[in-house]
């Protein structure tokens, strides 16, 4: 895949080259443990008209081919370590009402599906909330327990855990309706230049998918594989963390992981990967 530069500070912020042959293999397919077949290439949804992007690809499909192995046998991925230790803190008994996750949800499969469709509205609460929040919610207003802090080691934990009982699922995030307000919000943030750089979030992942920035291969910036294990800091990753990070290259005053300005983000990239599959924890550079 080759692309034209369409910014000139992305030339000077990138010095972005066309994407070479050697980095991955971008007609790769992911079946994971050879049985579990996972959707990385799909049409772009109809909300991404004009955006010149006609086919949505994941993340994986951007990485060296030794990184996609890493996520092709659960064995081998090591993001699938933090599933375990959620899965001992799903049936953990907290808070003041004595109650665990399996007290109401069962066990974690019978949540498949549900990472699938979130950040989403919640019409109890008159907000769009992300997995984040809704976990906090349960823990605060059902079990009577603390809430975890976001993008730290028991929110993510629990979160790659959800993640990887959906995964082949279809990712569906629904925009319309009382959703409509906080995706525009969203939509506005991922095409507005910030910084001293000068750049959106549109001119790496929409105009310059596919180069080279630092040595490192762009991809189209969907999080349908998050929380995602960072093989350069050897940890799980949530979303608005790497939020963060990118909003920071650009040298920008960034905004806190929650805050409605993410959330709405959040919402918005999600949406960009309606059709492909639920593929957390996933592995990246």
């Amino acid at each position: 895949m080759k692309k034209t530069l369409l910014s000139a500070s992305a030339v000077c912020l990138a010095m972005a080259v066309p994407f070479g042959s050697v980095m991955a293999d971008e007609n790769a397919d992911l079946i994971i443990n050879g049985e579990l077949e996972i959707t990385v290439r799909a049409p772009a949804p109809a909300h991404m008209e004009g955006s010149g992007i006609s086919e949505i690809m994941s993340g994986w499909v951007f990485r060296a081919t030794e990184t996609q192995a890493f996520e092709m046998d659960d064995f081998e991925n090591p993001g699938m370590i933090f599933t375990e230790a959620a899965i001992d803190a799903w049936n953990t008994v907290e808070g003041e009402a004595g109650e665990s996750c399996a007290s109401c949800h069962g066990t974690p499969e019978d949540m498949a599906g549900v990472s699938a469709v979130y950040p989403r509205w919640n019409e109890g609460a008159g907000e769009v909330r992300t997995m984040t929040t809704q976990i906090n919610d349960c823990r605060t207003e059902q079990m009577g327990a603390e809430a975890w802090d976001y993008d730290k080691n028991d929110m993510l934990n629990m979160q790659a855990l959800l993640a990887s009982v959906s995964r082949g699922m279809p990712v569906d995030v629904a925009i319309d309706g009382p959703a409509a307000e906080t995706w525009e919000m969203g939509r506005e943030l991922y095409y507005t230049r910030t910084g001293q750089l000068d750049l959106s979030c549109a001119n790496c992942h929409e105009q310059n998918y596919g180069n080279l920035i630092r040595a490192d291969h762009l991809s189209q910036g969907m999080i349908n594989g998050f929380p995602t294990y960072r093989l350069n800091n050897a940890r799980l990753n949530g979303v608005h963390s790497r939020f963060r990070g990118c909003v920071r290259d650009t040298r920008a005053e960034t905004y806190s992981v929650g805050s409605p300005e993410f959330v709405a983000l959040e919402l918005y990239v999600a949406s960009r990967g309606n059709g492909l599959s639920v593929e957390g924890p996933s592995v990246r550079n």
